[in-house]
């Protein structure tokens, strides 16, 4: 079974350090691949800290991994040596639920369930470890195909923020004729941004700030919006046919439905740890919706890399060393990455 290297942490308030992990030899239809980048997400830091619930220790991190197949199993056609691949928040689910024959395996009902890509139990048995590492073992049919046109530390964050933003936009009618409004221009929103005005949306940032105004244009927005400008808020109320929160710090709902039209969708992908409230009446006064959203499936997560690669679209990544990681998680809880850090894996 290949030994391969990684970065672990072995308690909610330890740090991450070098250490080695056993990967499993690819099964006839399983391929191993050399994880060449890994991004930092912030479930990564909740899970790793117990903020989500138990885990097991010790623990590696990642489920925004990027590499290039080295080994495939004897039964394998769908990839060969060499591609470029990808692997997001999930490595396997049981194929033969109601989710996952219509390609949602993300939502896998059976028992276990979705099998995570890490904090998971794997189909040997074993915990399932993330792309802190220089190699995983997936079965073919969980795995992404990574368009030449995609350099891999920008495909990284793809596979979980990426699909995160574009599953919700794409669900809830994103398009021509539609104003869509993205909150926060974070990890997660500015890929929204780009998602949105790709699709042909009229895109408008709503963020606290006006700091990353410029950044939200070049990327598409037609304007940025202060949240906390009462005036300019004010003149958007009922104007938006569809929001996506991205911000994982707590949100005014009704502020936020508030900016619907009739029909209107409010789309949340960020977790707040702590509890929202709302008036139901700014619901069902204009028959508004208020939804939350996951990542998506193998396959809209492959035409989500497409449609990057068709459209020039890339999340904007600060690469680092993996004896950064205890320094990234920290300026991720701080707020002070402006979009997103992704893991040289070459360092690890």
């Amino acid at each position: 079974m290949p030994e391969v290297a990684a970065y672990a942490v072995d308690s909610p308030t330890g740090d991450y350090h070098p250490t080695t992990i056993t990967r499993r030899e690819p099964g006839p239809t399983e391929v191993f691949f050399d994880i060449h980048y890994a991004g930092i997400c912030h479930s990564d830091i909740h899970t790793a800290r117990g903020e989500w619930g138990p885990i097991t220790y010790p623990f590696v991190g990642g489920h925004e991994i990027a590499g290039v197949v080295s080994q495939v199993g004897s039964e394998v056609t769908k990839f060969k040596v060499g591609d470029r691949v990808g692997v997001g928040c999930f490595v396997d689910s049981c194929r033969e639920c109601e989710m996952c024959r219509q390609g949602e395996e993300q939502f896998c009902t059976s028992r276990p369930g979705t099998v995570w890509t890490y904090n998971g139990v794997g189909r040997d048995g074993l915990p399932t470890n993330g792309g802190y590492s220089k190699g995983i073992t997936v079965e073919q049919d969980y795995l992404i195909r990574v368009p030449d046109e995609v350099s891999l530390e920008h495909a990284a964050p793809l596979m979980c923020a990426g699909i995160t933003t574009y599953n919700p936009l794409k669900r809830w009618g994103a398009g021509p004729g539609k104003r869509v409004g993205i909150v926060g221009m974070g990890g997660l929103g500015h890929m929204g941004v780009q998602f949105a005005a790709a699709l042909g949306a009229e895109t408008i940032v709503l963020g606290r700030t006006l700091a990353k105004r410029d950044d939200g244009l070049a990327l598409g927005a037609s304007d940025y919006v202060s949240t906390q400008d009462a005036d300019a808020m004010k003149a958007l109320r009922g104007s938006f046919d569809l929001i996506l929160s991205t911000i994982s710090d707590g949100i005014d709902l009704n502020a936020m439905l508030g900016l619907l039209k009739a029909h209107g969708v409010l789309v949340n992908v960020g977790l707040p740890q702590n509890s929202s409230t709302f008036d139901i009446g700014v619901l069902t006064g204009q028959a508004r919706v208020l939804a939350g959203s996951n990542i998506g499936g193998i396959a809209e997560t492959q035409a989500m890399l497409d449609f990057c690669a068709e459209h020039d679209l890339r999340p904007i990544v600060e690469v680092i060393s993996a004896d950064k990681i205890n320094e990234a998680y920290e300026n991720v809880v701080s707020s002070k990455v402006r979009y997103r850090y992704v893991i040289d894996a070459s360092t690890i």
